[in-house]
C-alpha cells in the first residue's frame, strides 16, 4: 500500500530562466514519477523565491519605461508563478508518466492560502525573493524602487518581502479529492497566493508565504502520511562546514528544535525546512527532508532525515 505524500520542491532548483527551468524540470520528474510507480499518491508543492521576484521587477519596470498601461500588483505575480511553474512541471511529469506507460492526469491548481492579516511578519519583511545582486547594485535598487535589500547565506543580495505563516488552504478541499482519487497534483505553488479574510471577502496581499510552511500545512489538512522536503543535500547536518560536521539520519521534535534554538540551520535555507518538518511531525505526520535524486530511498528510510515525535 502506498503512501500519501507532499512533495516540497525550492524554486532556487529550478533555474534563473524560463527556458532554463523547463529543462531542469525533465530531470525533477523523473524522481517523482518513481514515486508514482512504486504506487504513492503524490502532491507536488514549489518555491517561487526567484521566478516571483523577477515578474515583479520585471513588470514594475515596463510600467516605469511606458511599456505597459500599470504596473502588477504582488499576489497576481504569485499567481502567474504559480501557472508557468506549474505548467512546466505537470508537462515534464506527463510526458514521463506517457513514457513509462502509467496513465494519470497530472493538473496545477492556483492556490490560495489564508494568512492573518495581524501577522507579525508583516511588519518585518524577512522572504527573500528574486535575483541575487551584489551590494552595490541592490543599494541602488533599494534606493530606486524603495525595496528592503538583505545579504542571503553568503550568496549575495536579494530582496525581501513579509512573510506570514498559513493558516489554511482555501482549496484543500478539491486537492484532498483529486489525490484521493489518483491524479497528480501540483497546488501551493511558491507556498500559495497569500490572502486574508476581509468582512467575508477574500482579499490578495503583498506577501510571500514560505512554501515549506505551506506544504506542511497543506500534508496536515489533506491528511498526508508523508511530507518530504526535497533540497541539495542527502541529510542536515549540524556544524554544517565545520570539521565536525555531523549529518543527520533522524531528529526527534526536541533535538530539532534545540538546533534550531543553537542557530545550526541558517535562516533563509535550512530553518524553515527543519520548521515545516516540525509542525508536521506535531500532528502525527512523517517528515523529512532529503534530496531529490534519493527522493525514493527515503520514503523507504535509507536516505534522507527523518524528524518525529
Amino acid at each position: 500500500m502506498g503512501k500519501k505524500i507532499v512533495i516540497a520542491l525550492g524554486g532556487n532548483a529550478l533555474g534563473d530562466t524560463a527556458y532554463e527551468q523547463l529543462e531542469l524540470v525533465e530531470k525533477t520528474a523523473k524522481p517523482i514519477v518513481d514515486l508514482i510507480e512504486e504506487g504513492n499518491q503524490v502532491v507536488i508543492a514549489h518555491g517561487n523565491g526567484p521566478q516571483v521576484g523577477m515578474i515583479n521587477l520585471s513588470m514594475s519596470t515596463a510600467y516605469e519605461h511606458k511599456a505597459i498601461k500599470s504596473d502588477m500588483p504582488f499576489p497576481e505575480c504569485g499567481a502567474m508563478s504559480q501557472g508557468y511553474i506549474g505548467y512546466h512541471l505537470q508537462n515534464s511529469i506527463h510526458n514521463e508518466l506517457e513514457k513509462r506507460g502509467i496513465k494519470k492526469n497530472v493538473a496545477t491548481i492556483v492556490t490560495q492560502v489564508l494568512v492573518d492579516e495581524n501577522d507579525e511578519a508583516f511588519k518585518k519583511p524577512t522572504k527573500p525573493i528574486g535575483a541575487f545582486y551584489d551590494k552595490d547594485t541592490a543599494d541602488k535598487i533599494s534606493k530606486e524602487k524603495g525595496y528592503t535589500m538583505i545579504e542571503d547565506s553568503g550568496r549575495g543580495y536579494r530582496q525581501v518581502v513579509p512573510s506570514p505563516k498559513p493558516v489554511d488552504v482555501i482549496e484543500k478541499d478539491i486537492v484532498k479529492e483529486l489525490v484521493d482519487k489518483g491524479e497528480v497534483i501540483i497546488t501551493v505553488g511558491g507556498g500559495g497566493i497569500p490572502v486574508v479574510n476581509k468582512n467575508g471577502k477574500l482579499v490578495g496581499v503583498p506577501a510571500v508565504i514560505d512554501k515549506d510552511f505551506a506544504s506542511a500545512k497543506l500534508a496536515e489538512l489533506i491528511k498526508a502520511d508523508t511530507l518530504i522536503i526535497l533540497t541539495a543535500v542527502d541529510r542536515v547536518a549540524i556544524n554544517f562546514g565545520k570539521p565536525n560536521q555531523e549529518n543527520l539520519e533522524e531528529m526527534s521534535i526536541e533535538e530539532a528544535e534545540k538546533y534550531c534554538s543553537e542557530g545550526q540551520f541558517a535562516p533563509g535555507s535550512m530553518l524553515p525546512k527543519v520548521r515545516a518538518c516540525i509542525n508536521f511531525a506535531n500532528v502525527g505526520g512523517e517528515a523529512i527532508i532529503a534530496s531529490l535524486e534519493n527522493a525514493s530511498l527515503a520514503i523507504k528510510g535509507k536516505s534522507g532525515t527523518k524528524i518525529h515525535k
